[in-house]
């Protein structure tokens, strides 16, 4: 039944954060945890959304809620204005760290997350205890649509060609290096070479499943190839699989500092690439949001 204007008029925009939660969280427990709501609470606020806008919205499928299509429709322009109107409204408060309540959500892949999140909870918890911080994967193709509606507030990742709204800063720089496991038939020359670097057998660190990783990009620029035995989506268990065979392992120094356990040498990349750059991510619209911008200033700190 097609709704008149009075009808949605007098529809409660309470019922808009709860959609927003849900849509999210794609499940009740946890969209009422975000809103420190009981799920019954939610399941009625849901129920009174789906009468005014005479749709499902959502359908449980075994523990997830999803969105119906003219859900998916709605979603992106209705998440991006909500997050708008939070930053205008916060742009009115007077932010103290010391007594701020706020719970951050940072996209980050897994390799980055070890390197930066534990540091960050760490000086959260010494300068700002009422705050809190939820690590969360995205894919690159989506981040710019995960900025604008608010599902995550700042991303960190490897540089990227993104445009306005989406805003950006350099972190940090890294270099590559090879691992291999210490008794490595390679080892026994005085030297790494770029040939036998390019014959060896390796494990590609990717979460894509299909695609170049990054240093293969470089390569590829180069007209060089490398031989890919095995592909996993994490460094670790990337050097788990090259401490017990002749597979070599790229990846970024400070991660493979980070990581080691003994078990492997680390090798300079006999072959030249330019340095990874990891640079912050957000929207526009958040750029003067006081609590956003005071955790851009704490992550910069950091590296």
């Amino acid at each position: 039944m097609k709704k008149s204007l009075t009808d949605f008029q007098q529809l409660d925009l309470n019922l808009l954060k709860i959609f927003e939660a849900l849509y999210i969280e794609r499940n009740m427990t946890r969209a009422a945890h975000r809103l420190h709501l009981t799920p019954s609470a939610v399941s009625h606020a849901v129920k009174r959304l789906r009468e005014h806008l005479d749709d499902p919205l959502f359908v449980r499928q075994s523990q997830r809620m999803q969105p119906t299509m003219l859900c998916e429709s709605l979603a992106p322009a209705l998440l991006e204005n909500l997050a708008q109107l939070k930053h205008i409204l916060q742009l009115r408060e007077a932010f103290d760290p010391d007594t701020a309540q706020h719970q951050f959500r940072i996209g980050i892949h897994e390799a980055l997350e070890k390197q930066l999140l534990p540091p960050l909870i760490t000086q959260l918890s010494h300068r700002a205890p009422g705050m809190g911080l939820t690590s969360v994967g995205f894919r690159r193709r989506r981040m710019d649509k995960e900025l604008s509606t608010g599902t995550i507030d700042l991303a960190i990742d490897v540089a990227l060609p993104v445009t306005a709204p989406i805003l950006h800063q350099p972190l940090m720089n890294d270099n590559f290096c090879v691992a291999l496991r210490r008794d490595h038939p390679l080892l026994a020359g005085q030297s790494l070479t770029s040939e036998a670097y390019r014959q060896a057998s390796h494990i590609s660190v990717s979460h894509r499943s299909q695609g170049p990783a990054v240093e293969d990009i470089s390569f590829q620029q180069q007209g060089l190839e490398r031989r890919i035995a095995c592909q996993c989506q994490s460094y670790v268990t990337a050097l788990a699989i090259a401490a017990s065979t002749d597979f070599l392992v790229t990846l970024p120094q400070s991660i493979a500092r980070l990581l080691d356990d003994g078990r492997l040498r680390q090798l300079p990349l006999p072959i030249s690439t330019p340095p990874l750059e990891i640079h912050l991510y957000w929207h526009k619209n958040s750029d003067s949001n006081p609590a956003l911008s005071w955790l851009r200033k704490q992550i910069r700190t950091l590296v």
